[in-house]
């Protein structure tokens, strides 16, 4: 039998051995959704966000130990994983408080019948997840998705199978139906097949945008819907007149938290030149504070890289930027000794066609770019394939606003940092993908848009 090993990446040793799923284990799985879903698109909403209230519940009760397994599995900092199963929690309460209306009815404007429009769910979804936030990328998807009555199967990544089944531990302790949400413990290889599968309505990725385009070709064959949010390379734009203090505070902590692994982390810092040395200096200040190490202490910001081979592809970067002519202000090297730890690191005077302005950075390093004015950061900005999240720091924020409607990104955040958030839709554009997720767009990606026309009694 097939088998999967987690590493923790705090020391590089293994953790524990998991038996990959045959076929007939995941047929199984997905005979059971498909038929708990029938059962559960015909239970009344009350029910449906019952359930969601239940699963917030099961997280809070389980914060403690599911934050351990994140960091054991993944390397996150312990209080930076505690946030995400809280995050997890808000956004089933959200759910649970708000999808009633988000799914209600709505009457057809200028209609003078009863016409209406109607919300009904799709399906079972399929869930392709990453390992850098392992329990809110699954429940960012799944509380809306149930909400609206759909079914969800999950495909996680290979290295955090602890995690993976602990999302269903968690389905099972707030008593989902039987067989409407499951885990499959199975390689990349048999995504396909899932994919082009009849049981299967649907499909969710968050991933890289080389993966997304794989898994949306699958699935267009197929004709089924997507939702795809991939890889981002955030500029974090900072105008003359911004309170630097902030902004470079702020900045570090975009940069840097999740170890610099998460595709709405701020990767390139576009500030107007005449800032741009005070903007700096405080930069590498704060981020040289940054402690490195354990990251079941809490006072760690910096703990390993999930995998040593992802470090070994930043630091590539690294040094390719380097040679390109960027500046090094900090960090640079692997840490040697245990673990994939790999230092905070700055790089100055960044410039378009450099690997680092060029590529996604998914790792603590840092690229400063220098723009002539608020025109040019503005076109440095949008000088890039990707254009999922942004920020800009100005004290006019009547200009900042006018500017942001400037920026190739699905969201931009002015004088504050790009987050996700339950109450506001999440996605990108170009090659950062499609579709939104978390608000009342989000509840709606999955699900038939249908139209009720009434016409009069005959």
């Amino acid at each position: 039998m097939a088998t999967i090993t987690s590493l923790n990446p705090a020391t590089g040793l293994p953790i524990r051995s998991f038996e990959l799923q045959d076929d007939v284990a995941v047929d199984a799985a997905l005979e059971a959704a498909a038929k708990a879903q029938r059962a559960w698109r015909q239970a009344p909403i009350s029910e449906r966000v019952g359930l969601l209230s239940r699963m917030a519940v099961a997280l809070r009760a389980g914060k403690a130990r599911y934050a351990e397994m994140i960091v054991r599995e993944m390397g996150k900092p312990l209080a930076e994983a505690e946030a995400e199963i809280e995050k997890c929690a808000w956004n089933c309460d959200f759910y649970a408080e708000h999808a009633p209306r988000f799914l209600a009815d709505e009457p057809v404007v200028s209609s003078a019948t009863e016409s209406v429009v109607t919300f009904e769910p799709l399906g079972v979804v399929l869930a392709i997840m990453p390992w850098n936030y392992p329990f809110w990328q699954y429940f960012r998807f799944a509380a809306p998705a149930l909400a609206a009555g759909n079914g969800a199967i999950l495909k996680h990544a290979s290295n955090v199978p602890e995690c993976a089944l602990a999302v269903q531990e968690v389905m099972e302790a707030a008593g989902a139906p039987e067989g409407l949400t499951a885990t499959l413990l199975i390689g990349s290889s048999r995504i396909a097949a899932l994919v082009a599968d009849d049981r299967i309505a649907a499909v969710t990725l968050t991933g890289s945008t080389e993966v997304g385009a794989i898994v949306a070709a699958q699935a267009g064959a197929a004709l089924k819907k997507q939702v795809l949010e991939l890889g981002g390379s955030d500029p974090f734009i900072v105008l003359a007149d911004a309170d630097l203090e902030a902004a470079a505070e702020t900045a570090v902590k975009s940069r840097y938290v999740n170890v610099g692994q998460a595709c709405i982390n701020a990767k390139r810092f576009i500030v107007e030149e005449t800032v741009a040395d005070r903007f700096t200096e405080l930069f590498v200040e704060k981020a040289a504070a940054l402690k490195i190490g354990d990251p079941m202490e809490r006072d760690t910001k910096i703990g390993p890289m999930a995998r040593d081979n992802l470090r070994a592809t930043l630091h590539e970067q690294v040094k390719r930027s380097l040679a390109e002519g960027a500046m090094l202000k900090l960090g640079g090297e692997p840490v040697e000794g245990q673990g994939f730890y790999y230092p905070a690191t700055v790089l100055d005077h960044v410039k378009p066609g450099m690997t680092a302005f060029r590529e996604e950075t998914f790792g603590p390093v840092a690229a400063i770019i220098r723009a002539k004015d608020a025109d040019d950061a503005i076109a440095l900005a949008n000088d890039s394939e990707y254009g999922l999240g942004a920020a800009l720091w100005t004290s006019d924020t009547v200009r900042g606003r006018r500017l942001a409607s400037r920026i190739d990104a699905g969201a931009v955040f002015i004088n504050g940092m790009t987050a996700s958030d339950p109450r506001i839709p999440f996605g990108g554009i170009k090659r950062s993908g499609y579709g939104r997720e978390l608000g009342v767009y989000g509840i709606r990606e999955f699900v038939n848009i249908k139209s009720v026309w009434v016409g009069p009694a005959r």
